[in-house]
């Protein structure tokens, strides 16, 4: 090949890989603008492309985690959420809260409180918008989505005029005292089974 030839050839390569290096990690949040819940749903989208984007495939968020190939699928691969209808929404709400239903990668709380709500609201209306057609099967978007049940002391908060920050606080805080208050019962359980012991002996 002479040298014209071969520089033309080697041209042209590196355009073509300049392309498709440029195309990479390029595809955005695509929330439709007319979406009645742009805002949150947006936010939503992003809390999802940040902590789930490693292991699902949702294209309304810009995530590509699950296997393309189930036959080169790894452990961490997540269902992708562009083919499964995830609905309703308390059920993803559940694996939000579980760690998925088996509980084998997935961490349990990946979100809580007022975000845990928005995002399994989110991925209940957007999930499974290109699930293959089956005949006698419901589409996915036919399907009810649901309602969530409310948050611990949300009138309280709703009446003091706090937003989703002072939900998620509330429900953290109410978290918390639960939790010192379990481990108080625990160490007086404890404290009793040592008495009951010694009186044994």
């Amino acid at each position: 090949m002479n040298r014209p030839l071969r520089v033309i050839v080697l041209t042209a390569a590196a355009v073509c890989l300049a392309l498709v290096a440029a195309a990479c990690g390029t595809q955005r949040i695509s929330i439709p603008k007319s979406d009645p819940n742009y805002a949150q749903d947006v936010a939503a989208a992003h809390l999802f492309a940040e902590r789930c984007s490693g292991c699902h495939t949702l294209s309304f968020a810009a995530t590509h985690g699950s296997a393309a190939n189930p036959r080169t699928a790894q452990a961490i691969n997540g269902p992708d959420f562009d083919d499964r209808c995830e609905r309703p929404a308390i059920r993803v709400l559940y694996a939000i809260e579980n760690g998925g239903f088996s509980g084998a990668y997935m961490p349990q709380n990946v979100f809580v409180g007022q975000q845990a709500r928005e995002v399994a609201d989110f991925v209940a209306r957007f999930a499974g918008r290109d699930e293959p057609k089956e005949p006698g099967v419901p589409t996915c978007q036919s399907q009810a989505i649901g309602t969530l049940p409310t948050l611990p002391n949300a009138s309280a908060v709703a009446s003091t005029g706090g937003g989703a920050a002072s939900l998620t606080t509330t429900t953290s805080a109410t978290l918390t005292h639960k939790s010192a208050t379990s481990k108080h019962k625990s160490a007086a359980r404890s404290a009793a089974h040592k008495k009951s012991h010694r009186k044994k002996k």
